[in-house]
């Protein structure tokens, strides 16, 4: 364990520490008195680099400077919270799984390669990784997975996500997990029944096909419907994210579970006791 393994809260390091989610978490961790702040992650160049973060960000001194070395932070951690991208995840994840901390990921837009290498850190320290951290897009989860078992392919399946104009990666980590769900639930594999993209003549729709479509506007935080719809009636789940705040909730949830856990890959259902 890292040097300060043996205090009463469990110090959390967060990476992409400038950006919106980085410095949602940051406030969420500081505010909380079941865990610390003790490292704050962002790339080599940043003109944070150095800084105390709480100065960084706009307000007062915390005590904790933001570092470009995962390796020195992360000794420090019993938990890193990274909310990046797929690339620094990969490497985060070992680093992590080096300094036995618990690495909670929101990453998305992770390939299976990616997805591969994580799951061989996680033989080494718990890892909880999720397309979404909030406890309604669980829920929704658990739903589209019973609708969709309950309802044959006379009823097909879009799932419609909606987010800012600056997210990088389509469809969403949300839309697929939802996708995932609704895959599982009719017994197929999400690969083989997918339908990601439209456009031109694309012929009539395949039965049993689960469709996606992402919406890229404005400063829209995130929403996801999953649409259940037959000849003659449709059946719609939704989920509206109000605040990004729900995310960081989730994640420093995780972040306190993982402490007393085996090594291993686990999600959010895990966290929430929502498995079967």
């Amino acid at each position: 364990m890292s040097a300060e393994a043996n205090t009463t809260t469990p110090g959390i390091v967060i990476t992409g520490a400038s950006g919106r989610m980085g410095q949602m978490l940051i406030r969420t961790v500081l505010a909380s008195d079941r865990v610390r702040l003790v490292g704050a992650l962002d790339r080599s160049g940043h003109d944070w680099i150095g800084r105390d973060v709480g100065e960084a960000m706009g307000g007062s001194a915390v005590g904790v400077t933001v570092t470009d070395d995962p390796l020195e932070a992360f000794a420090k951690a019993q938990a890193v919270i990274d909310f990046t991208a797929p690339s620094a995840t990969v490497e985060f994840a070992g680093l992590a799984a080096q300094a036995r901390a618990v690495h909670v990921i929101g990453t998305t837009g992770l390939s299976a390669d990616d997805i591969a290498a994580i799951n061989r850190a996680a033989h080494h320290a718990v890892i909880v990784r999720a397309g979404n951290m909030s406890l309604g897009v669980n829920l929704l989860t658990l739903l589209t997975k019973k609708v969709a078992a309950a309802l044959d392919a006379d009823f097909d399946i879009e799932v419609i996500e909606y987010h800012h104009n600056r997210k990088v990666d389509a469809p969403s980590g949300t839309a697929l997990m939802l996708g995932e769900a609704a895959a599982e639930g009719r017994g197929v594999t999400l690969e083989d029944v997918a339908d990601r993209g439209r456009d031109g003549i694309t012929g009539a729709r395949g039965s049993g096909h689960i469709g996606f479509s992402a919406i890229r506007a404005g400063a829209i935080i995130g929403e996801h419907d999953v649409m259940f719809a037959s000849q003659s009636e449709r059946l719609i789940l939704r989920h509206v994210a109000e605040d990004r705040s729900v995310f960081a909730t989730g994640a420093l949830k995780a972040a306190i579970w993982g402490q007393d856990k085996a090594p291993g890959a686990y999600n959010m259902l895990d966290v929430l006791g929502l498995n079967d």
